[in-house]
C-alpha cells in the first residue's frame, strides 16, 4: 500500500484526468508508478517524456538492450515492481520463458552477446557502486566490444533513469498491479 495519498482514475478531475486518459490511450493502461505522482500531475507528464525519450527514442542501443538494463538495475535495487514490468518487456523480444526466468535470477548465467553482457555488468556496477564505476574498466570494455560513446551515454541514461524510478517505487511504497502486464512495447 502506498505511503502517500493517491488519486485513483475514477476520482481524477481536470488536468489529472486528462493525463490519466492520455496514458491509458497511449500505453494501454495506467501504471501504479504514474498514479503515485497524482498529487503533482505535471511530474507524470515530465516523467513520461523522459521515459519515452530514454526507452523509445532513437538510440544505438536496441530496445531489448534498454529493457535488459532496466531489469538489471531493478534487480540490483531489489525493486520487484520494475523487475516485473521490464522483464515482461524483455520477454516481448526474447520469446524464451526459460531464458527470461534465468535472466531475472542472474543475468551472468544467461547466454548473452559480449556487448549485452558488458551492458548488464555496467548497469549492475554503476547501480551498486557509482563511485567505484568511475574507476572501473567497464566503459573501456564497452568500447572494446564496439559500443560508441553515444551508446555508452544512452546506457548510462537508462541506468540513471531506473535508479530514479526504483527510488520512487521503493520510497513511496508502490505496489505491483494485480495484472502487471499488458502494456504496449512499440
Amino acid at each position: 500500500m502506498p505511503f502517500i495519498e493517491v488519486i485513483q482514475p475514477e476520482d481524477a478531475v481536470g488536468e489529472l484526468k486528462e493525463i490519466y486518459d492520455s496514458l491509458i490511450n497511449s500505453r494501454g493502461k495506467l501504471a501504479e508508478v504514474h498514479k503515485i505522482q497524482s498529487l503533482n500531475p505535471q511530474t507524470i507528464v515530465k516523467h513520461m517524456d523522459l521515459y519515452m525519450s530514454i526507452m523509445f527514442g532513437k538510440s544505438p542501443l536496441k530496445r531489448v538492450q534498454r529493457e535488459m538494463i532496466a531489469v538489471v538495475v531493478s534487480k540490483a535495487n531489489e525493486c520487484e515492481y520494475c523487475i516485473e514490468h521490464h522483464i515482461e518487456a524483455v520477454g516481448h523480444f526474447w520469446k524464451d520463458e526459460e531464458k527470461l526466468e534465468q535472466f531475472k535470477v542472474d543475468f551472468r548465467e544467461v547466454a548473452l552477446s559480449e556487448k549485452e553482457h558488458f551492458l548488464c555488468e555496467y548497469a549492475w556496477d554503476l547501480t551498486l557502486n557509482p563511485i567505484g564505476a568511475k574507476n572501473s574498466n567497464v566503459p573501456e570494455k564497452l568500447k572494446d566490444v564496439g559500443l560508441s560513446d553515444r551508446a555508452i551515454l544512452d546506457a548510462t541514461l537508462v541506468i540513471s533513469y531506473f535508479n530514479f524510478v526504483n527510488r520512487i517505487v521503493l520510497g513511496l511504497g508502490v505496489d505491483l498491479e494485480e495484472e502487471a502486464g499488458g502494456y504496449q512495447y512499440g
